[in-house]
């Protein structure tokens, strides 16, 4: 069960603002551990029902099978015993106190590959990534393209009816281009 005998896991995030690639990312890395014949499982949170919800999809269509789980302790009455490592996409749906069972699988042994939004549509951390980014070895940060000014874009502008969301609007709202833009700092906006 362990992805090394006797030695801890580790964890990988892999985080940016919307359409920054960051499910192609893990797309990429479970492909390599294909090549290298790892087992691995995917997760995702039940709530995200974009395109197919067996699937973790990237935008650019790239997808690979997944088991959908409601909650992060679910993971592990899913795990097999040759599973060496755990994908997780959109991780920001999780609750905050996801980081304990991730401290579990990485005690564990297991390798631990984590996807989501670093911070929300306001402009404020996830509080589930910024718990997950405090304990992790290795974190890859990416960029989109500003949908206003071609800059690199960090941050994610939710649109509703063609204007930049109100602060007090849902914090979740599961959309697409429709209702989300890559944007830079500066062109980012919150109506308050």
């Amino acid at each position: 069960m362990n992805y090394v005998l006797g030695k801890k896991g580790t964890l990988e995030m892999v985080v940016g603002p919307m359409f920054s690639g960051k499910t192609e990312e893990v797309i990429n890395l479970a492909k390599k551990m294909d090549f290298a014949n790892r087992n691995y499982q995917i997760f995702k949170p039940m709530i995200d029902t974009r395109y197919n919800p067996n699937e973790i999809v990237s935008h650019n269509k790239s997808h690979l099978p997944c088991i959908r789980i409601q909650h992060g302790e679910d993971i592990k009455k899913h795990l097999k015993p040759e599973t060496e490592a755990i994908i997780i996409d959109e991780a920001q749906f999780f609750e905050e106190n996801f980081y304990r069972t991730i401290l579990k699988l990485i005690d564990l042994g297991y390798r631990i590959i984590i996807s989501g939004l670093d911070t929300d549509f306001r402009g404020e951390p996830f509080k589930t990534i910024a718990n997950l980014l405090s304990i992790a070895d290795k974190v890859l940060k990416l960029t989109a393209i500003c949908s206003c000014c071609k800059s690199p874009a960090t941050m994610t502008q939710r649109i509703i009816n063609g204007k930049p969301a109100y602060y007090n609007d849902p914090l979740i709202l599961i959309g697409e281009r429709d209702s989300y833009e890559p944007r830079c700092r500066d062109c980012h906006k919150v109506i308050y």
